[in-house]
Formats: structure tokens, sequence, C-alpha cells
């Protein structure tokens, strides 16, 4: 069999870059070990109901989905009208890295904020959470929060539970994108209900590939009243899959002991070490030039450097250019991710080229 290795790829562009962590494989591989009823109806699909019950408590149903994208469609889809909207934040991946999945294949219309964090408060969604009643607007249902956010920051357990008090006084739901739930989990190193369902949120996606899987995230319905239809809109929207036992058995690795949590203990703590190589190396005058533009919460840096630094960089290293700095034309958002298989010695080179371009 040919293996390919592209040296040029390892880097900090995404935790999606990393592979399947070993323990995760062979729970593929002991699935796969004679028949199970497909769709669901699968003995690994049962425990993964336990699994999440442990975590979250009775009367909650996980519902395994091929990826986060369809994870957030359908289960937004699932707690809507026809005529219901989302708040969300305007950088929030289902307004901006969906593909416009949410607004076309779910007909769902989104209500974007501006923050400046990548987190919303309760007096942000009530820029956008009126006019209930009006023919001519779009009703605002659901307000929808990502934990970590999309540019590496966390919530706390008392700001959900507040946005959750809020959304539901204003009769509205709360939605959780949950593609790094497990990084939060470590940075807050508290329990997985603890900012879930002992919080408020009534329906999350919770993120496997992000952090060991090969493919696989759920639905995870925490209030039954919050959502209907999942077992018709799952397959509606080609998220149901045949084999069902093979994303149910990762996610059931991951969770079912502390892979889970160890993963992204170890992924937050690679980018805890590259923010202070960097800080280090600012102090000592070995790396100029780099500013950070959010704290680091959770797996990702978030910084400022020159676009000619960032393109030199990138022919070793792979990372994204997350946003354009307003008047500096030179000057680049960058964002680092780390993964579970980051390790310190990647970590350490990347600090030595950073610091061998910044200072050329």
């Amino acid at each position: 069999m040919t293996t390919l290795h592209d040296t040029t790829v390892r880097g900090f562009a995404s935790d999606n870059y990393s592979g399947v962590h070993p323990e995760v494989l062979a729970a593929i591989a002991a699935a796969n070990d004679g028949h199970q009823i497909a769709y669901g109806e699968d003995a690994y699909t049962a425990r993964l109901q336990e699994v999440f019950a442990h975590h979250l408590g009775d009367g909650i149903e996980a519902f395994p989905v091929f990826n986060g994208t369809g994870a957030n469609v359908v289960g937004l889809q699932s707690m809507l009208p026809r005529w219901g909207a989302v708040v969300a934040a305007s950088t929030a991946h289902i307004n901006v890295d969906e593909g416009g999945a949410p607004e076309r294949v779910a007909g769902i219309k989104l209500l974007t904020v501006p923050t400046d964090d990548g987190k919303l408060t309760p007096g942000l969604i009530d820029r956008e959470a009126w006019g209930w009643g009006d023919e001519h607007r779009a009703q605002p249902l659901v307000v929808s929060i990502t934990q970590s956010s999309e540019l590496g920051t966390l919530y706390s357990v008392d700001e959900i539970r507040a946005i959750a008090d809020h959304a539901h006084s204003l009769g509205m739901r709360l939605h959780l994108d949950g593609a790094r739930i497990a990084n939060a989990a470590a940075a807050l190193d508290v329990p997985l209900r603890a900012f879930t369902r002992d919080a408020g949120v009534d329906v999350m996606s919770f993120g496997g590939t992000k952090n060991g899987a090969m493919l696989g995230e759920a639905i995870v319905v925490l209030d039954p009243a919050a959502s209907d239809g999942l077992i018709f809109l799952r397959k509606l929207n080609m998220q149901l899959s045949s084999k069902m036992r093979f994303v149910s058995a990762q996610l059931i690795a991951l969770l079912e002991g502390d892979l889970w949590l160890r993963n992204a203990r170890h992924s937050n703590a690679m980018a805890q070490r590259l923010r202070a190589g960097i800080e280090a190396g600012a102090a000592e005058g070995s790396i100029r030039g780099v500013a950070f533009t959010q704290p680091t919460q959770a797996n990702g840096v978030f910084a400022t450097l020159p676009g000619s630094v960032a393109d030199r960089l990138r022919e070793s290293f792979r990372f994204y250019d997350w946003a354009q700095v307003a008047g500096e034309p030179d000057l680049r958002e960058v964002r680092w991710m780390c993964s579970f298989d980051t390790s310190e010695s990647d970590i350490d080179a990347f600090l030595a080229a950073i610091a061998r371009e910044t200072t050329a």
C-alpha cells in the first residue's frame, strides 16, 4: 500500500489537518465485526445514548451526523418554523464558513451581530431580538453561540447561563455550536453539562472531528421541547449514515473515558506554549512585530504580523490569514491552531521560524 506524506502541510492552519487518534482508529476497527442493523439501530448508537446521558443526564437524545455543518444546519432546522430566524455573532461559523447552508439548505434567516471577541451578550442579542408579530420580519426565535468561539475565546458558565435566561425570557431557544466543545471543557475544567444543559442550552452540536475523530459529530437535544422532527430532517438533509455504527464508535471512544479531554488539554497546552514562546521572544527581542488580537483560551492563537513575514512562514508551516487589518495594508491577522497531535517540537520549530523571519 502506498503511503503519501506531504511534509509541507505540517503546521497550524486547522485542527482538521490532524490525523485520527489511534484509540479512535482501534474503535473503528473493533466496530467492523459482523453485521449491525443499519441507520442507527445498531448497538453502538444505542451505547452512545448512554454515554451522552452519563455526561449530560437522562432525557437527552443524540443524533450522529457526518460533519459540523450538518450538525448545525439540521439541529437549527429542527428548532425553527419556516419563518424563524437565528441571532448569531457575525463571526459565527454558521454565518461565514458554511457556504450559506443554514440559509440555502435549511431556509433559516441569520440575524448577525458584530462582536469584538466572537461572543454574544444579552445586550448584543437585543440588537436583533425584536419584531415579534411583525409579518414583514423573520421572527428571531433562536440564539446560536459557539463554544469555544471562532476567535478562540471562551464563554464562562455564568455567561452562557445569562444568555440562556435572557433568550428564554424572550421566548427564544439557545443553540450551541460545539465544534471545539472539548477544548472549552478542558479549559474551563468543569463537567460538560455545567456549561450546556445545566446552563440552559437547548440543543447543541458536539464535535469530534477536530478532536481526534476521523469524521462524525452529533446533534444532542438537551430539551426535547426545543426540537422537532430530527428523525426526518437528518435524512432529508443527507446526514443519515447507513453504517452509523462507525460514527457512533468514534464518539464512544472519545467520550466513554477521558480521551476527549486528554486530546483537548494537549491541544490547549500547545497553544499556550506557542503564545508563551512568542511573548518570551518579544520580551528578549528575538521576535519582533507580532501582536495578539485575542486571549488564548483554547487551542487557537490569533495574532497580527506583516504580510511578507506571514508569506515566508507559510513556505514551511501552513496557516490561514484571518483578516486584513484596517488601515494597515501590510498587516494581517492570522490564526494558528493546535491539535491533539501537535508536538512540543512542532511548536519549538515554528517559534524558531517566527524568530528568524521577524528579525530578518
